[in-house]
């Protein structure tokens, strides 16, 4: 069946999941809801008793020519668990932090001499989690020491730090910039206090700008931090506070994030229970999104993706950015994931079982997976329709067989989602606001077309083993 003849057989429900629907209104109306990005990179799983010394050979063979090059490190703990957040787990011990660090260290030394390694500059590094701020003052020093002994950084390296702003004090931040942290990454999610203590976060707003002004005042750093809509108590007028906020604090960069309500969290039990009022519908959202689109734009900041604006060139986004195209990323840590030279791997969630591969000698891989062929196609729709553009052209010119490549089909400009200029594809509001959508649809005609697991097939797989290659707001 080709591809067109498999849209014009689903349902009418179906098309408008996949396409959404003609309106005069498509920021509020194309979808009834937003879905999530999943590609389905298909592939083959490598037999586990074969997957440390398939890892081995990767890494003993130099790298050719000059590939971009990133590393990212997990930081399993949270000293506190936002009621969104469906991520939480390790708590407070500082035993098993210290434990944890004397691996994570460990974890970095073996890889740094293999020739695949050390043979091409590392990039951008990201510490993520869990809340890598929550560090003490000494493991944070002795991790990051360890990554400027052991990791090849480029000269114009990005070394981002994830975590919360109320971390941010003289003796933690001392260490942080004496060892070549150059931006962090904040989640503030609101700067309204009401809103903030609802979900779980600590400071109230003034503690959280008055922080934010004092790692500022150090400029050793760029400056980003996330902004959540659709919060609980969250209005509209509460939103608008929010962005006019973040301009004002003279940040270098912000994400602007639409809630999530998992099915399962903490926040979704609180509403049902009538703790906490529902979370803004996505009609209201979208509104919010407009808001914030605009006024960030209509203030100079410059926009790096769907959700990424940059107010200087201090801020680059340089890791989120490469990560959608399928970076070459090395993994550190328990729970880490990454790819390198066509593997997939996902590390141990498990601190013990991380903590005895570590001491064994080997890598702790929860899965190692030989990527498809077509994962390089799918990584390039990510990454292009993360910085709100298409060239559909060159996508088709790479492929052998042309013409089985054109599967925009009807994605048309009809929708109001999209408008050609003359060379690419790019992304109205509307179809920014929209983006998961579009992107999901594109990666599942792909799949279709190249007859590998559909979407449901590819759910069964991840629910035994969740992969997240990319960071989250902490």
């Amino acid at each position: 069946m080709d591809l067109r003849n498999y849209f014009d057989q689903l349902t009418p429900e179906k098309r408008v999941m996949q396409f959404g629907r003609m309106t005069d209104e498509p920021l509020r109306l194309a979808f009834d809801s937003k879905r999530v990005v999943h590609a389905a990179m298909g592939g083959s799983m490598v037999p586990p008793p074969m997957a440390q010394k398939v890892w081995r050979d990767i890494m003993a063979k130099p790298v050719e020519g000059h590939p971009t090059q990133m590393a990212y490190i997990h930081i399993p703990f949270c000293k506190t668990k936002c009621l969104y957040c469906p991520f939480f787990q390790n708590g407070t011990n500082q035993d098993e932090e210290d434990h944890y660090i004397d691996h994570l260290v460990k974890d970095i030394e073996m890889g740094a001499d293999s020739p695949r390694l050390s043979s091409a500059p590392i990039q951008a590094v990201f510490i993520g989690g869990g809340t890598p701020t929550s560090l003490s003052p000494e493991n944070a020093g002795r991790l990051l020491s360890t990554i400027q002994r052991c990791l090849p950084l480029a000269n114009d390296y990005e070394l981002t730090f994830e975590g919360r702003v109320h971390d941010l004090v003289p003796e933690k931040m001392d260490v942080w910039f004496r060892n070549g942290v150059n931006r962090m990454s904040l989640g503030v999610q609101s700067f309204d206090t009401k809103v903030r203590q609802a979900v779980g976060r600590i400071d109230d707003g003034e503690t959280v700008f008055s922080h934010l002004q004092e790692l500022l005042s150090y400029n050793q750093c760029a400056v980003v931090i996330d902004l959540m809509y659709g919060l609980p108590y969250q209005t509209m007028d509460v939103w608008h506070k929010d962005v006019e906020t973040l301009v004002e604090s003279g940040i270098d960069g912000a994400d602007l994030y639409q809630l999530n309500v998992f099915e399962h969290s903490d926040l979704n039990l609180a509403i049902q229970r009538g703790k906490l009022p529902p979370a803004a519908p996505t009609q209201v959202q979208s509104a919010m999104f407009s808001f914030g689109k605009n006024y960030l734009d209509a203030q100079g900041y410059k926009r790096l993706s769907f959700c990424h604006w940059a107010r200087n060139n201090r801020e680059r986004s340089l890791y989120n950015t490469q990560a959608r195209f399928g970076t070459h990323l090395f993994p550190f840590g328990c729970g880490a994931g990454g790819h390198v030279d066509g593997l997939s791997t996902m590390f141990d969630r498990r601190l013990p079982a991380y903590e005895k591969a570590i001491d064994e000698g080997r890598k702790p891989m929860m899965f190692l997976m030989n990527q498809s062929p077509n994962a390089h196609l799918k990584e390039d729709i990510q990454g292009q329709m993360n910085q709100s553009r298409l060239d559909l052209d060159k996508l088709i010119q790479r492929e052998e067989k042309p013409a089985s490549m054109e599967f925009l089909g009807p994605l048309s400009e009809d929708y109001g989602l999209w408008k050609h200029n003359g060379y690419l594809y790019q992304l109205t509001e509307a179809g920014q606001f929209w983006q998961v959508n579009m992107t999901q649809t594109l990666l599942e005609s792909v799949n279709h077309l190249m007859g590998e697991e559909t979407e449901i097939q590819h759910r069964r797989i991840a629910a035994q083993g969740s992969c997240c290659f990319l960071p989250g707001g902490s």
